[in-house]
């Protein structure tokens, strides 16, 4: 794992450039959702790479920064901070749980995004439920989008792969 305070030229590229994609992946493809005013994109598939390839803590920066100037540049004033924090927490929990890539299992990838799935449904849930205001039943309805949004970022683990073992990495 990369700490902050070891921080290179690759890694400080890797958050700025895997943080563009997350924000374009997240805005380039978007379906509201007006029930809580939240959107179902792809963003997350990119998070998701992005943990694989370069871990825990890159995983939650770019995953996080990116959602959420995503959400600040479409507009969705009230998400950028939650988003912020959810898409940065699921991030790390990718990255941590699927471990460092010698020692990974194509077993302990998918309990790595399915573990991410569950932080980005609960964290929307935590979120609009108690600090936004929406309530419980305005929250649970995104819940009906944040599912497939979650089975939808499978597809960082299939990108994930094919750029490993394309680079070697």
């Amino acid at each position: 794992m990369t700490e902050i305070s070891r921080f290179g030229t690759r890694e400080i590229a890797a958050i700025a450039v895997m943080g563009a994609l997350t924000t374009i992946g997240t805005m380039i493809f978007t379906i509201p959702f007006p029930a809580t005013g939240g959107y179902f994109n792809l963003g997350d598939a990119v998070v998701v790479t992005t943990a694989l390839i370069f871990g825990p803590v890159i995983g939650a920066i770019a995953g996080g920064l990116g959602s959420g100037l995503a959400d600040l540049l479409g507009g969705w004033m009230i998400f950028v901070i939650p988003t912020t924090i959810i898409k940065g927490a699921e991030g790390y929990v990718v990255g941590y749980l699927a471990g460092k890539s010698e020692k990974r299992t194509i077993y302990r990838t998918v309990i790595a995004w399915f573990a991410g799935g569950v932080v980005l449904i609960l964290g929307y849930f935590i979120a609009e439920a108690f600090f936004l205001g929406m309530g419980v039943e305005a929250a649970a309805a995104e819940i009906i989008i944040n599912i497939p949004q979650a089975i939808g970022s499978g597809i960082g683990v299939v990108i994930s792969i094919a750029i490993k073992n394309r680079l070697k990495i």
